[in-house]
């Protein structure tokens, strides 16, 4: 894929799949909902979660989008990443709100918005900053 085409390839999917290093070495895989900002995914999640203990003893993680059900349809966008864990409240709040609005479709109400800020409390904000990206489309074979 292009560059142009691996942007709006992640502006169309929703899930990303994220893989950390398990303490005992093995790969960690979890779903996350995510946006993109300047190039970085940027995702949320509980500040307790496996993943983020993971990121803290390991900054490294590659992340999966992938689409499409038979062979000839498949396309896809592995990123090898560093991850940036933010802890500050306005910063997870923000994200959070935008995270929201993505995958709702439409603006926050005043409901909605306490629903987030009470949600970020609890957890971080995931900075994805990209390292290398490995791409594929089958669709152009």
């Amino acid at each position: 894929m292009t560059a142009d085409e691996v942007v709006a390839f992640l502006a169309e999917r929703r899930t990303v799949t994220c893989a950390t290093v398990g303490r005992d070495g093995w790969p960690h895989l979890m779903p996350l909902w995510y946006v993109v900002r300047d190039g970085d995914v940027w995702s949320w999640t509980y500040a307790k979660s496996q993943k983020v203990r993971n990121l803290e003893r390991d900054p490294r993680c590659t992340l999966q989008v992938e689409a499409g059900r038979a062979y000839d349809e498949l396309r896809g966008v592995m990123v090898k990443a560093h991850c940036a864990i933010h802890r500050e409240l306005d910063v997870v709040t923000a994200l959070g709100e935008e995270i929201a609005v993505r995958y709702g479709g439409t603006a926050l109400d005043d409901g909605a918005r306490v629903h987030v800020q009470r949600q970020a409390a609890k957890r971080v904000a995931l900075q994805f900053r990209p390292r290398e990206f490995a791409t594929w489309d089958h669709r152009k074979l």
